[in-house]
């Protein structure tokens, strides 16, 4: 029989094996070679003819791959080490679970150790395949057993860049940090032990001089600390507050953590989101637009609030509309517009709103009484006209989903200056959305720079249909590169990296004696 012929049915028997010590995706999403068998056995090897596939030299090959993967932020025990060795002098055994400690391996390279959904519960973005069967087979035909398993790793550079980046924090002497308690913002002018043990951490990061000891919030202070909220895209105010503690905080085991985790989520992204396409990382605070792998240009974006979250997921941009009609979401209208129109009845209609009943019929504004309107049975849509007051701004792109986000203008523009833009309901208020329209269309034929700009001018509500759709991806990554060969760790605004860590770190669930028997 041959070796490839032989590794299919092993794999596809290890796959039971796989799927009982792991909490990744499903294996079948990954396609083998046809001839898969319920379960490697002893039989199996009789019947073949081969008695292993795993020699000595590949064997301890693929020991020492496994402990290697830790420089992919994954956990080496995970794919039972002690087990394997010792197993060792059990020829069938070993080649039984060799087997299925290198598809687990793949598996995680290739798709990543935890099923995303898991974690973001909108992620729409299909998995990466590929024939992990054939790729064994020729593993053990040449014996790359470590450079197999590698290129099935994300092969993006910013994987490889965070990788050496890995390395290089696991390199350095773990000292301990000198931590500041939690608490409130410390200011200039406060004093205390907490002010204390700021200005050692910033001595001990190089910002602050060393000199004699004091629990004062001086003037020095503040320039550290507005160097700090500088490098790390904090808003620059001198204040340490949550966000600028967090970053004070971080040392060395921190950095590792991060890295881990973001490692983790690039393993869940196809090798390509598209030739041409929109990349919006919701902790960045940006809107990068690529094309043949390349970034073009980048917008600062505005996302949703702590408690307005923007969702991760995937999808296709089909139109924009220029100088668009707010509908304004049942939710808003309820729980923000009422307020204010109930405090200034005369803001509807200076504001450029509509009122409308449930029938679609405009109702005069002057002749309702909000004060004794409730949310809860609030009876109205409102709908805001194209103007320089009107929420969306000039331009709105639209990729409809069932989360009603979608990136627009915004005539508070006066936001992008802050460092840290978490202040939208949900959707991506991007600045300079116009030339980001005009790249969007510049493959569409008669929506050419001059056209776009006719559009906005006319002041009137216009549709602009792309010629071929351009996929959006919103994510969640809080390690990036800084664009000088190095990373910049974001703050995780949402509070999302715990959750992944925590998942990582988890040992897999024990392979269960009938599945081992079946």
């Amino acid at each position: 029989m041959r070796l490839t012929s032989l590794i299919a049915r092993q794999a596809g028997a290890a796959a039971l094996l796989l799927a009982a010590c792991t909490q990744t995706q499903p294996v079948q999403e990954v396609p083998v070679a046809a001839e898969i068998a319920p379960v490697v056995t002893g039989a199996f090897y009789e019947e073949s003819g081969v008695e292993q596939v795993w020699s000595d030299e590949n064997f301890d090959k693929l020991l020492a791959t496994l402990k290697g993967l830790s420089s992919h932020g994954l956990n080496p025990e995970d794919y039972n080490l002690d087990t394997l060795e010792a197993v060792r002098g059990d020829a069938a055994e070993r080649d039984r679970l060799a087997t299925a400690a290198w598809l687990m391996a793949a598996s995680h390279l290739l798709q990543g150790k935890l099923d995303p959904v898991s974690i973001e519960a909108n992620w729409t973005i299909p998995a990466r395949q590929d024939d992990i069967a054939a790729r064994l087979a020729r593993a053990l035909e040449t014996g790359e057993i470590a450079a197999t398993l590698d290129a099935l790793a994300p092969q993006q550079p910013v994987y490889q860049l965070m990788r050496t980046e890995l390395a290089a924090q696991e390199a350095m002497e773990q000292e301990p940090i000198a931590a500041v308690e939690d608490g409130p913002a410390l200011k200039p002018g406060m004093t205390g032990p907490r002010v204390a043990a700021l200005r050692a951490r910033l001595v001990q990061l190089g910002l602050l001089e060393d000199g004699a000891e004091s629990d004062v919030f001086d003037e020095a202070t503040k320039a550290a600390v507005e160097t700090l909220q500088a490098d790390q895209g904090l808003d620059i105010d001198g204040v340490a507050g949550a966000s600028t503690l967090r970053a004070l905080n971080r040392g060395t085991a921190e950095r590792i953590a991060q890295l881990r985790v973001n490692l983790e989520r690039w393993r869940w992204l196809p090798d390509t989101l598209g030739r041409r396409h929109l990349r919006a990382n919701i902790a960045a605070f940006e809107v990068t637009a690529f094309e043949d792998g390349v970034a073009q240009r980048t917008h600062l974006t505005i996302v949703g609030k702590p408690y307005r979250r923007t969702p991760v997921f995937s999808d296709e941009i089909e139109y924009i509309i220029f100088n668009p009609w707010w509908e304004t979401p049942d939710s808003l209208a309820r729980a923000d517009k009422l307020t204010i129109f109930q405090k200034d009845p005369g803001a509807v209609t200076r504001l450029g709103f509509q009122v409308l009943d449930r029938a679609g019929s405009v109702v005069d504004p002057a002749g309702i009484d909000w004060n004794a309107l409730k949310a809860s049975t609030f009876p109205y849509r409102l709908r805001q006209a194209p103007g320089p007051l009107n929420a969306l701004g000039q331009v709105k792109i639209m990729f409809p989903n069932p989360h009603n986000v979608y990136l627009h203008d915004t005539p508070s523009r006066g936001l992008f200056a802050e460092q840290q833009r978490a202040f939208s309901s949900g959707c991506l208020r991007t600045q300079f959305p116009i030339d980001l329209a005009k790249w969007l269309l510049a493959e569409t034929p008669g929506w050419d720079s001059a056209a776009v700009d006719a559009a906005v001018a006319s002041g009137k509500e216009t549709r602009a249909d792309l010629a071929a759709r351009v996929p959006v991806h919103i994510l969640y990554l809080t390690t990036v590169s800084d664009g000088a060969g190095g990373v910049r760790y974001l703050d995780d605004i949402y509070d999302r990296d715990a959750a992944v860590l925590a998942a990582l770190d988890a040992a897999p669930a024990p392979v269960a004696e009938a599945e081992l028997a079946r």
